[in-house]
């Protein structure tokens, strides 16, 4: 298991500008104010996602970011399954930074001038089951008292667009109280 950084930072990127599972982790990706990342295929205003698509590309887009924690990578590691970043379709892999216990509308700001706003946690599709058989099951948990857990990352806007690389310092920014539970999106 790797040891948490002093500080939360950005560990890598990726972009595709296909409509694939993975995405290939870059140097740098650029974030745009209201549309996501520059060069994927799920930027924009609008719903982008296929599994999203209602018969009409009008629905505002709440997933134009994908962040995931590294940490859930050591984790699936135990549990005998290796994925790199990128790989589960985040666009951010992050570390230091707990994402899945934070509220709705968190505001993250990534680099010098990126800034994103938590919109709701990511729900695994079949798609992470093709890509490992198995790994669905681990992202998807239910507790003794019937409550499911999502561990497949976070979902959120760009409210100020920068460019992000790895190595890059994480400040997280909550809302005012009271605070409320990341929806799934």
């Amino acid at each position: 298991m790797t040891s948490a950084p002093d500080r939360p930072r950005v560990v890598a990127v990726a972009r595709d500008d296909g409509h694939r599972f993975s995405k290939p982790v870059r140097a740098e990706i650029e974030l745009i104010a209201g549309h996501g990342i520059d060069g994927d295929a799920h930027a924009g205003a609008t719903v982008r996602r296929r599994s999203r698509f209602r018969g009409t590309w009008t629905e505002a887009n709440v997933r134009q970011v994908h962040l995931l924690q590294r940490e859930v990578f050591d984790e699936l590691a135990v549990e005998g399954h290796e994925v790199a970043p990128g790989e589960l379709g985040e666009n951010v892999t992050t570390e230091g930074v707990d994402l899945l216990a934070l509220p709705l509308g968190t505001r993250i700001r990534l680099g010098d001038s990126a800034e994103v706003e938590l919109t709701g946690l990511r729900n695994p599709c079949v798609q992470i089951e093709r890509f490992q058989a198995g790994l669905m099951k681990r992202l998807i948990r239910r507790d003794g008292a019937g409550g499911t857990h999502r561990r497949a990352g976070v979902m959120a806007i760009v409210v100020e667009g920068g460019v992000v690389r790895p190595g890059d310092a994480i400040l997280v920014d909550l809302p005012e109280a009271p605070h409320q539970p990341l929806p799934v999106v």
